[in-house]
């Protein structure tokens, strides 16, 4: 090299894409999402309005169309944000907080309610304080069960991973017993509730269901550059000065917040986090979390609004979203176990 030379000194940047092109994909990702999402929901509240456009009557019939699109964003807010932050903080892409027994749990509280006190009892109780206190003792078994487990000699995130799925377990066959042992009028009623369905929320519950998933979804959307450490794993993390386990219980803890609400606002969707999850994660193409959320909320909204509208337009089946979702989202999931060929 001749003297004097001097060596052109790259810049050395980091960021959410590798390249411009990654970039400019999650951005028009993003608009369509936004797009297809203003659009199923506004279809949702115009589509067979008998009322002409612009009528009073009109704006009535979407009013009350509204508080089903309402729990649909709620749900999907829940959901997306739970999922996406739970696989983050263990490091793995097919386990969903559904895994820890929230699901369970509601049916028990359900199915217990009917073979204590039958259907007259499980209508009597129906109300913002049954839902609070539904709420409550989800959070409260997760928040003891973590609290335990993570402040033990032992402790760590696999045998709660592994507590979760027994006691999971053993919920569901507590209310398959009661289940049997029920008449079969009282079993209809039921069967209609362990549903995963929009018509199960009761518009009394969203003062109390709203602040909750907001206020949890906007402190994990706030924390996401700990997420992106966290997705790092334990040792990187506190590597890099991260309170690691103090994290882990916090996010957690709101993870059963959205969990606990959106179970107890909607009944159990097992298979609709995983497949938002997975095409987030595919939509995005990247590790921001701050960027991973809204692709999985957008997603997930559509996915739902999409679903409702199928199910109460082709099958009259209103509400009953579920049960196109986990026949989407159980498809989804074998393909990718046996494409991973692992857990």
């Amino acid at each position: 090299m001749a003297e004097g030379a001097t060596l052109a000194v790259l810049p050395r940047t980091a960021g959410a894409f590798t390249t411009a092109r990654a970039r400019r994909r999650c951005l028009l990702v993003l608009g369509i999402l936004i797009v297809l999402a203003v659009g199923s929901g506004f279809g949702l509240l115009a589509w067979g309005n008998p009322m002409p456009a612009g009528s009073p009557g009109f704006w009535r019939i979407a009013q009350h169309r509204a508080t089903d699109v309402t729990v649909m964003v709620l749900v999907a807010i829940a959901q997306a944000v739970a999922t996406v932050s739970f696989q983050t903080v263990t490091n793995n892409r097919i386990i969903t907080p559904s895994i820890m027994g929230f699901e369970s749990l509601y049916r028990v509280v359900q199915t217990s309610t009917v073979y204590l006190f039958g259907v007259a009892g499980l209508v009597a109780i129906q109300g913002v304080g049954q839902f609070a206190i539904q709420v409550a003792v989800m959070v409260g078994l997760a928040v003891a069960l973590y609290g335990w487990l993570l402040s033990g000699r032992y402790g760590n995130l696999q045998i709660i991973l592994l507590i979760g799925i027994v006691i999971g377990g053993g919920l569901g066959a507590v209310s398959t017993f009661m289940q049997r042992l029920l008449t079969p009028s009282e079993f209809d009623v039921l069967a209609a509730r362990l549903f995963g369905n929009v018509s199960n929320a009761d518009p009394s519950y969203l003062p109390l269901a709203i602040p909750l998933v907001i206020a949890a979804s906007v402190v994990l959307w706030f924390r996401s550059r700990r997420l992106n450490l966290m997705a790092l794993g334990p040792d990187a993390a506190r590597s890099l000065g991260l309170d690691h386990r103090r994290e882990l219980f916090l996010v957690l803890f709101l993870v059963a917040v959205l969990m606990a609400t959106s179970t107890a606002l909607v009944g159990p969707m097992t298979f609709l986090g995983f497949l938002v999850a997975t095409l987030a994660y595919q939509f995005a193409d990247t590790y921001d979390h701050r960027l991973i959320f809204p692709v999985a909320v957008l997603t997930a909204f559509t996915i739902l609004a999409g679903a409702y509208f199928v199910m109460k337009n082709v099958f009259y089946a209103q509400g009953m979203v579920s049960i196109l979702i986990e026949l989407v989202g159980g498809t989804v999931f074998l393909i990718v176990i046996l494409r991973k060929g692992r857990l």
